[in-house]
């Protein structure tokens, strides 16, 4: 029997600082986006709130995957 925790890639978090720089946007807009709820996941840990860089990834693709859509006509999902 196997553990799969041994073979996976560790899980990167960022920082505030870090994803809004990851995203090159300003912190500002990042905050503004999680009051709005409209950015990308993140969650507390202590007082800090932290991202998971795949979770910033896959918020990047969704928004590049809605936009292509719109631009082929096709409806998003």
């Amino acid at each position: 029997m196997s553990d799969d925790r041994t073979h996976a890639a560790p899980t990167v978090l960022l920082t505030l600082d870090e994803a809004a720089a990851f995203l090159r946007t300003s912190v500002a807009t990042l905050r503004y986006w999680r009051h709005l709820g409209v950015g990308p996941a993140g969650f507390r840990l202590g007082r800090r709130v932290l991202y998971r860089q795949d979770d910033l990834e896959q918020w990047v693709t969704d928004r590049h995957d809605a936009a292509a859509a719109r631009h082929d006509g096709a409806e998003p999902a």
